[in-house]
């Protein structure tokens, strides 16, 4: 048990928290709080804990630490007399959630002021009724334009989605259009060739014997050629020439279509000598309508099968038919966030993926971790406007899924690395960017997913990596309403300063 004792009034004014109070509230203060003394490594308080004490530290030195994906995380180290930490937010009640946002450790044999919580509420209320008035203006609102904040980055982020996702849909869409154009002027010259048939004029044994070419002619179509551009310009004079020589009207139209399924000139002469000089023509142009509409009907196939799997990608990033919480396939969810942001992706950047296709599927909220994805992926992009490797790569490391994502851009300069996990902060023009995707990134990782992210970065080498945890006991459990308010809407006071080393709690810049 740690040896309590008490300070005078005149020893509470020592302290720069209290240089300034009258002789009645330093008797307060004298009469309610307390002194307690720790053992080198001794842990004053716990992460997590319910907040019931206010700390000043008298002498020694104290060390803040947070658990990071299980690992015990030092944010700050001081020594300076005055410092104070625990229950500072105790004044504003229920309001918000009364925990200890870290661990405060005795770094060194120390002494600390200890005052009850409800007493330093009470003396906050009572004492300093304007500055406190002040406090949660800014407290509440900071968290209520944080959350405002927050939505505006998921609409705008929504926005420019939408805008690729409309321009993605709309090539395939066009695709079928015209290839749906085309083919009823097809089966309109395929009608008449059917009235010839009709007719007589096309005898039953030439008759099947042309079928048997159409059909010939499907499976050169299916099979499909490969050709350069060169090739195929060349095929097509060869084939249009060869046409010609035969009195074929119109060679130059037909032949790309010939050209396309696979057919050259020994084919067209091996059909001639079977339906004979006096059908040629009209065979030639049968097969082709016939290898029009294959072609055609086959662009439109790709272009629904497309739609269709845009349409899957946006249903996968979003996660409208899931539940919060899922058993999900990380790699599923990476590919669709590539599809959503494939407008964005420039011509000059080659996206690479390097996967470990043994990993398992994990517990996890899909649409935020899209969320995460977006931001980090679009980030890379923004680093490499000259064009350059995009790479995501996923591996196992112990009982955690590892994603990276790594770009060959500029890097993030050493001065400001630090700070890019900060609320607000941004390198980008006013406008063009509002601060909170890292942000918003680090909380979807570290404070609903228990899992880590971590930044490491050079010119030409800067990787974003998200360490998230396998089983679904370390996920943990969707956090309350209240508790994402406070985790995930609010200021993130506590997030910033575990991330940047600053305070925390610990402030000696409180009194000068």
């Amino acid at each position: 048990m740690p040896v309590e004792d008490r300070l005078t009034p005149d020893e509470l004014r020592t302290l720069f928290l209290f240089e300034a109070l009258s002789p009645e509230q330093l008797d307060w203060l004298a009469e309610r709080g307390r002194v307690e003394r720790r053992e080198a490594g001794e842990v004053v308080y716990k992460e997590g804990e319910q907040a019931t004490c206010f700390f000043i530290l008298l002498s020694g030195a104290l060390s803040l630490h947070r658990v990071l994906h299980g690992d015990d995380v030092e944010v700050n180290r001081t020594d300076q007399r005055g410092v104070y930490s625990g229950a500072t937010r105790a004044y504003l009640g229920d309001r918000v959630d009364q925990k200890y946002p870290h661990t405060l450790r005795a770094v060194s044999d120390a002494e600390f002021y200890v005052l009850p919580a409800d007493e330093f509420a009470y003396a906050v209320r009572t004492w300093f009724p304007m500055a406190l008035h002040l406090l949660e203006g800014l407290f509440f609102g900071t968290r209520a334009a944080n959350a405002i904040v927050n939505e505006r980055e998921r609409l705008l982020a929504l926005a420019s989605l939408s805008a690729g996702l409309t321009h993605e849909l709309n090539n395939p869409a066009a695709a079928a259009l015209r290839a749906t154009a085309s083919l009823r002027e097809r089966v309109t010259g395929m009608r008449h060739k059917l009235a010839m048939i009709a007719d007589g004029r096309l005898d039953g044994a030439a008759l099947h014997k042309l079928v048997g070419l159409q059909d010939d002619a499907v499976r050169h179509a299916a099979a499909g050629v490969e050709l350069t551009a060169m090739q195929a310009a060349d095929a097509e004079d060869t084939v249009s020439d060869w046409l010609d020589e035969r009195g074929v009207a119109g060679a130059w139209d037909l032949a790309p279509s010939l050209v396309a399924a696979g057919l050259d000139v020994p084919w067209l002469t091996e059909a001639a000598a079977t339906v004979g000089d006096e059908y040629f023509e009209g065979a030639v142009r049968w097969i082709t309508y016939t290898i029009d509409t294959e072609l055609m009907m086959g662009e439109i196939d790709d272009s629904v099968e497309r739609i269709s799997e845009l349409v899957g990608a946006a249903r996968q990033y979003s996660q409208l038919d899931r539940t919060p919480l899922q058993i999900v396939d990380v790699h599923a969810l990476i590919d669709a966030t590539l599809t959503m942001l494939q407008a964005k992706i420039p011509q000059g950047v080659r996206v690479v993926r390097e996967y470990d296709k043994e990993l398992p599927s994990i517990p996890a909220y899909g649409a935020e971790l899209n969320q995460v994805w977006t931001n980090l992926i679009v980030n890379a992009l923004d680093a490499m406007p000259d064009g350059g490797t995009l790479t995501v790569r996923t591996w196992r490391e112990d009982a955690r899924l590892m994603v990276e994502i790594a770009d060959t851009g500029v890097g993030i300069a050493k001065d400001i690395r630090p700070r890019i996990f900060e609320p607000f902060f941004t390198t980008k023009q006013v406008g063009e960017g509002t601060g909170l995707g890292l942000d918003i990134s680090y909380r979807i990782v570290v404070n609903k997913h228990h899992g880590d992210l971590r930044v490491t970065s050079e010119p030409g080498d800067t990787r974003f990596t998200v360490c998230l945890p396998i089983e679904q006991e370390a996920a943990g459990s969707e956090p309350s309403r209240d508790a994402e308010a406070e985790t995930g809407n609010a200021a993130a006071e506590t997030d910033s300063e575990a991330r940047t080393g600053a305070a925390g709690g610990v402030s000696p810049a409180a009194g000068g």
